[in-house]
């Protein structure tokens, strides 16, 4: 089978015969139709080859224009499923990389896709820069090709799209049309004239499993130029960010309905946040106010999931043979949250989060040294859970982070054993520690079990590890300077042959990076003011003050009562993180709210997230339409009776009037009853007036519980949509809307709803 352009989208260099005489003045040939290209063409487009009115006498009367140079326009290649489509680069990288390859340079290496790709021009691969990716090619494309079953033009190989350009331009210098190009393969291009030109393959090279002869014969169209086929060209991204902001994500590798990776979902919230931008901040945008906001994937669950850990293959061996594809989705997804509560791997879970965290904050500050804005933090489902647990526990006032890892040692304790156990009454154990050669600093980094092989009871035991962990902390991080422990070399994920062909989606420039070492800080939940969990850990300290925390379908509020944490201290605040938003949509079954938990005493309604067109949703109109008609109705017919109650007592007293009996003091009562709950309706808390109630510290006495808009189709079955619903935030225009009015609200830029 040969390699076709319909196969692999490249032909193999050939050296094609140019026959500028009239293929069609020939005799048709006594053999069978269909032998050969030339025959192909009459099935198709029903014109007899010896025909002077058939297509190729199309604008033939015309002047001819002058021959131009074909403008290349650059394309990287996509996997996915067992798929491959090739996709544009946007104008200004294409540009880029046009320019890169003209040069007279080695290896040159263009930053294109916000700076989140390098391309090695010379090389013609695409490598990512901030996660682990395997390279993918890239290609100088002039020429493409559709078949009638395609759904989009595939670029030629660069080869081959030269052979065409050079048949293209004899053709036009000399008029003369009709090219007929063959390759040894046995492909043919016919060049009928400047706006028909055709792909042929031979029967023998096409697929034996072919339902008809036409299908056989159906060529290919073939177009010059990007400018002549059906793309869409993305528009360029600003080089200037304005904030950064990190999303981690829930249980599972996929993070959507289609299965899709975090890299993939977040290049979706990207680029809505990209279209909002220049929708609803165009004015800003022109005048130099907003550039971009970058979102960077942060992935926690191949750490957990991998060798290191072996927990995999632990599991997999007391996993039952039968539902198997059900057990290998609950194995995969749904035991990352028995793992966060376990305190073997949440400590596994916690410290990837966080590392990954600030490598990718170290590299993107180096990929991006004039960068001067905030940093926030995302986190769906299980990964919002992480982010509030490591934001509850990280160190105030450590400006420290901001600079570069520093081999200084903190200043400890000089607490003597003896002295320690003496405190706690525990001198007998004096000696049993000091025959191990044990001193404070190393009862700090013992576990239970060790001091249970001394024979040490487990009260003792307790007593000892607690004092120890408690008072053997670095005097810094008690006056709130921390010093990052000195970097430790990032594992290089590039292996070179003797070539120096690189074989993995990693850099050569990315596996200079360090990975910097976090400085963890215990945590005594007895003494801790809010308690937010029984895992008892070593929280990890990330390198920057995050500006807000924003949670999409997030079980933080289930969790923290499962933990027994009846109430949230209305003062209480993250240390370094002064906002917090609890995204959700209606029907999400995974999300709970905060709220409650922090003003228990009043029944706030959360934030209806506006649409991001400026308005409800029309169902939910309809709804809030009906419900104010309903109260309206109700309120007339009380206002109604009140008014001919009050009428009927103004009426002047009459001798023919019976006296008051007792039931009609009761309807009185009543009238006077309803009276109040009409007035009581009428003072009720509107939105307007709930969106401005104080709401703890958590956001600054912002409200925090923010819902999403459902669907109209959503409404008819909200079980159906369920699922859906909890992994619908990566696509949601309303939620990334919300993220940039926090964002650039705080900048002082106000966003303007754009004209429907």
């Amino acid at each position: 089978m040969s390699s076709s352009p319909g196969e692999e989208g490249r032909l193999p260099q050939a050296a094609p015969s140019h026959n500028t005489q009239d293929l069609f003045d020939s005799p048709a040939p006594t053999e069978a139709a269909g032998n050969t290209p030339e025959d192909q063409v009459s099935p198709v487009l029903d014109a007899s080859p010896s025909s002077t009115t058939s297509f190729e006498m199309i604008d033939m009367e015309t002047v001819p224009a002058p021959y131009r140079e074909v403008q290349p326009h650059w394309f990287f290649c996509r996997r996915a499923n067992d798929n491959t489509s090739w996709l544009p680069f946007s104008r200004e990288d294409s540009d880029k990389l046009e320019q890169a390859c003209n040069s007279d340079e080695g290896e040159v290496v263009v930053a294109v896709d916000g700076e989140r790709y390098d391309v090695h021009v010379k090389e013609r691969k695409r490598y990512a820069v901030y996660w682990e990716q395997g390279p993918t090619e890239v290609r100088r494309c002039t020429w493409f090709y559709k078949g009638d079953k395609d759904t989009r033009f595939m670029p030629y190989s660069e080869d081959f799209g030269k052979s065409l350009e050079e048949a293209y331009m004899i053709a036009v210098t000399l008029d003369e049309w009709k090219t007929k190009l063959d390759f040894p393969t046995g492909e043919t291009v016919i060049l009928h004239n400047p706006k028909l030109i055709m792909q042929y393959q031979p029967i023998g090279l096409q697929d034996e499993w072919m339902t008809s002869p036409s299908e056989q014969t159906r060529p290919r169209t073939v177009k010059r130029g990007v400018e002549n086929i059906i793309v869409e060209i993305p528009e360029g991204e600003p080089e200037k960010v304005d904030h950064l902001v990190f999303m981690v994500h829930g249980i599972g590798p996929a993070c959507d309905l289609r299965f899709r990776s975090i890299i993939q979902c977040v290049n979706d919230f990207r680029s809505a946040s990209l279209s909002l931008l220049a929708s609803h901040y165009k004015r800003a945008q022109q005048d130099g106010q907003v550039s971009r906001v970058e979102f960077l994937p942060v992935n926690w669950h191949s750490a957990l999931h991998g060798d290191a850990t072996g927990v995999d293959e632990d599991i997999q061996r007391i996993t039952l043979p039968s539902i198997s594809r059900l057990r290998h989705f609950t194995n995969d997804t749904l035991l990352d949250l028995f793992f966060y509560n376990s305190p073997t791997y949440c400590q596994t879970i916690v410290d990837t989060v966080a590392s990954e965290i600030n490598r990718l904050h170290t590299l993107f500050k180096q990929r991006h040294p004039e960068f001067t804005g905030a940093v926030s933090v995302v986190g769906h489902s299980l990964g919002s859970l992480i982010l509030f647990d490591m934001l509850t526990n990280q160190v105030a006032g450590s400006e420290a982070r901001e600079g570069m890892p520093s081999s200084e040692t903190c200043h400890l304790n000089y607490d003597t054993l003896e002295q320690t156990l003496t405190r706690l009454g525990l001198e007998q154990y004096l000696d049993t520690l000091q025959a191990e050669n044990l001193d404070l600093e190393s009862l700090s980094l013992c576990h239970d079990s060790d001091l249970k092989v001394l024979g040490i009871p487990l009260g003792p035991r307790k007593k000892i590890l607690k004092y120890a962990k408690r008072k053997w902390l670095p005097e810094d991080c008690k006056t709130g300077t921390v010093h990052l422990a000195p970097g430790l070399q990032f594992p290089s994920q590039v292996t070179n042959d003797h070539d120096g062909n690189q074989s993995s989606g990693v850099t050569p420039q990315q596996s200079q990076f360090h990975r910097t070492q976090s400085v963890t800080s215990a945590v005594d939940y007895e003494y801790f003011d809010v308690g937010i969990g029984q895992v008892s850990i070593d929280y990890p300290q990330l390198a920057f003050r995050p500006q807000t925390f924003f949670a999409f379908g997030s079980p933080i509020g289930m969790f923290l009562t499962v933990r027994g944490l009846k109430r949230i201290d209305p003062n209480y605040t993250f240390p370094t993180c002064k906002s917090f938003y609890n995204i959700y949509h209606p029907y999400d079954p995974v999300a709970y709210r905060i709220e409650p938990m922090i003003v228990s005493e009043v029944d706030l309604e959360p934030m209806l997230i506006p649409h991001h067109k400026g308005r409800k949703r029309m169902h939910l109109e309809l709804k809030d339409s009906l419900t104010r008609m309903s109260m309206d109705l109700k309120n007339n017919v009380l206002g109604s009776l009140r008014t001919a109650w009050q009428s009927f007592s103004r009426l002047p007293a009459a001798a023919a009037l019976p006296p008051v009996e007792e039931g009609e003091t009761t309807i009185e009562r009543n009238l006077e009853e309803t009276h109040g709950v009409c007035e009581e309706v009428e003072s009720s808390v509107s939105a307007e007036q709930q969106s401005e109630i104080k709401v703890g510290m958590l956001n600054g006495g912002r409200r925090i519980d923010y819902v999403l808009q459902e669907k109209p189709i959503e409404s008819f079955n909200e079980y159906l949509f369920a699922i859906q619903s909890h992994l619908c935030y990566w696509e949601s225009e309303d939620t990334a809307l919300l993220l940039l009015k926090e964002i650039y609200d705080k900048q002082g830029v106000a966003f303007e709803q754009p004209q429907q």
